[in-house]
């Protein structure tokens, strides 16, 4: 990391310009992946990364730079290169930085990069045997072992320098069950901001027995019918729908531009009165969360939606100046390589007063999706299509029998209107989400909601 007088020294040349206001990311950073297949260690990879990012704003407009090379030659040449694009002026900036401290709310005890490869393959192995274990149907069992640290140092031409250290880890466990000609998988990849203390709370068996459960479960699965239907969305990853289809359009980056379904809605209804949604990047320990966002600010509890009214976006700096309101500490980037932007970090709906078994209740004919997978959303449009890992259809008020080839279709803010239950048993789930800043960390959850009627893709004949 560069000393304080050597960005003192960058910032006022960057300053030396018809720019209003300059910014410098440093980062320093390791991350590693370990595969396994069957129990036996296939490939380990480590990538140390290290640079240096630097933006120059005027008004609503930026220029953005990076590079690896942090000799004074090759910074001052970066920068002579950014503010050229805006008119190099001779005049006289003096910055003096002031370094900030806030609270580590993300402590660990063992930094998952710097332990032992012996000890993370051993943690691989438990995941592993008690997959391959649960049932002798499981064919095949891979598991996946992610480790990140990284370190970062943020300045700008208002005197802020503020350091942070984020810490992850999280495995992932994919098990292959057969019966016959029929193959299929189940899936479990739970993580935090922890070290590998983080095991200790969610075991590689736990983690490992999920996902064969899951596999065992499509086994017997039927094909889905299709239509429209009451839908019940269990909790924890169940919230990638109101991350994908929702959150996205409650960023500035969209919101700015103004390619949202939520633009100028502020205070308005946009949900229905159970909805509260929140995006929270402090909660200790947590996935998505920081002590500070990308641009140095401590990170904040964003209420988006209360009781189904609009009352906040996620902002950063720059798409704030656009929208004339302040930033939400909501800026995040994939590393240095990467310009800023607004994103988001732990997104949750909160948890009701609605009893789950209640939630079945009067429904005829309906999909319980108790595990969401992947999905595209147009996010200008907000219309999406999601597919569920695991759902069970429900018949005349109850769980009926598992089907698989199912999907959600519609339209995240026609969604919002039709939620009708919300259950108490809030939980979270892992992720990871790309967008213009890259692919970074995130938390999706919700409790138990159920939607009044969605329409279901499905693969049976009717």
């Amino acid at each position: 990391m560069l000393k304080k007088e050597q960005l003192e020294k960058l910032l006022e040349r960057c300053m030396a310009s018809s720019c209003d206001f300059a910014e410098i990311f440093e980062e320093e950073g390791t991350t590693e992946s370990l595969s396994m297949l069957n129990g036996k260690l296939e490939d380990t990879n480590v990538l140390i990364r290290a640079g240096i990012g630097i933006r120059l704003y005027k008004g609503v407009q930026s220029v953005y730079g990076y590079t690896n090379e942090t000799s004074e030659e090759s910074l001052n040449a970066l920068v002579d290169d950014l503010r050229g694009g805006f008119g190099i002026e001779s005049k006289s900036v003096s910055i003096s930085l002031v370094e900030e401290t806030h609270e580590n709310r993300h402590p660990i005890k063992e930094n998952p990069v710097e332990a032992s490869l012996e000890t993370k393959v051993a943690l691989m192995l438990r995941a592993s045997d008690a997959a391959k274990a649960y049932s002798d149907k499981i064919q095949k069992v891979s598991v996946g072992l992610a480790s990140v640290c990284q370190n970062v140092q943020i300045s700008n031409s208002e005197g802020r320098l503020v350091h942070d250290t984020r810490i992850r880890c999280r495995m992932s466990v994919s098990s292959f069950a057969q019966d016959g000609q029929n193959l299929q998988s189940g899936y479990e990849a739970p993580g935090a901001s922890k070290g590998l203390e983080f095991f200790e709370e969610r075991t590689p068996e736990s983690i490992g027995q999920e996902a064969s459960r899951i596999a065992l479960v499509l086994l017997e699965a039927k094909d889905c019918p299709s239509g429209k239907m009451p839908v019940i969305i269990d909790n924890g990853f169940g919230g990638v729908i109101f991350h994908e289809a929702c959150g996205h359009a409650l960023e500035a980056s969209s919101v700015s531009k103004h390619q949202s379904v939520f633009c100028n809605k502020l205070g308005q209804k946009v949900a229905s009165d159970k909805v509260t949604a929140i995006d929270d990047g402090t909660i200790p320990n947590a996935w998505g969360s920081q002590n500070v966002d990308d641009e140095g600010n401590p990170q904040q509890k964003r209420v988006l939606i209360e009781n189904g009214i609009l009352k906040s976006y996620m902002i950063d700096r720059l798409n704030g100046r656009r929208m004339g309101l302040e930033s939400t500490s909501s800026s995040r980037r994939q590393s240095y390589k990467f310009e800023t932007t607004s994103r988001m970090t732990n997104t949750y709906i909160a948890a009701g007063n609605d009893d789950f078994d209640e939630m079945f209740e009067g429904i005829k004919r309906g999909l319980y999706a108790k595990k969401m997978g992947g999905g595209s959303v147009n996010p200008q449009t907000g219309e999406f299509n999601f597919a569920v890992l695991e759902g069970y259809l429900i018949e005349d008020g109850k769980i009926s029998y598992p089907v698989k080839g199912a999907s959600l279709i519609g339209n995240g803010a026609d969604i919002l209107f039709n939620i009708d239950r919300v259950g108490k048993n809030l939980e979270r789930g892992q992720g990871m989400c790309g967008s213009s800043s890259g692919s970074i960390p995130t938390d999706v959850g919700q409790p138990a909601i159920r939607v009044s009627q969605i329409t279901v893709g499905g693969t049976a004949n009717e």
